[in-house]
Parts: C-alpha cells; structure tokens; sequence
C-alpha cells in the first residue's frame, strides 16, 4: 500500500503501490488524516505503481481533499494509468483533482 511517505517543499509526496481495496482505503485515511491535523495539507499521491482501486479508495481521495481543503491545503495526484485512470475519468475525478 503506502510504498513511501518524504517531505519535499513543504509537500508530503506519498507513493503507493498494489491494490485499494476497502481495508486497505480505510488505514490510509487514518494516517492522511493524522498528518492533515498535524499541519500537512499539501499531499501529492504518486500512483504509478496502483493497479486497481475501489468505490471506497476513491471515496477515500475525495474525504482527504476535503479534509485538506478545509486547512487551506490541495491534493495532487500523478501517474493514474490503465484501471484506475479509467476509474477515475468514468467517475469524473480529474475535474476534482489535479492530475499530473
């Protein structure tokens, strides 16, 4: 799941790998959002190594982004490819988020 968690700019650069299925979605938001109370609202997720992601997972992401928001932060995404770029095109995703 999280492959890689560093600071770099004032921005926390988390990298993830394999699936994000609805347990794997839940324990992520838990340390996102610990990180968001401790003042670290501008996150970039690299999912370059995801191969799938669920409703929940998605859910997820928009929770966070909220939750970011709130504190005057953003969320980035890179490296959507295959399954879960579709999913987030059919889903309408990428006009929430930045995506590079």
């Amino acid at each position: 799941m999280i492959q890689e968690m560093k600071n770099v700019d004032d921005q926390m650069h988390v990298i993830l790998a394999g699936s994000i299925y609805v347990e794997d979605a839940k324990e992520l938001r838990e340390k996102i959002a610990g990180l968001i109370e401790k003042g670290q609202i501008n996150l970039l997720f690299d999912l370059s190594q995801v191969d799938y992601i669920d409703s929940t997972g998605l859910g997820m992401f928009v929770s966070i982004n909220k939750q970011a928001q709130k504190r005057g932060g953003s969320i980035m995404l890179k490296g959507l490819q295959g399954l879960v770029k579709e999913v987030f095109e059919l889903t309408r995703l990428t006009k929430v988020f930045e995506i590079q």
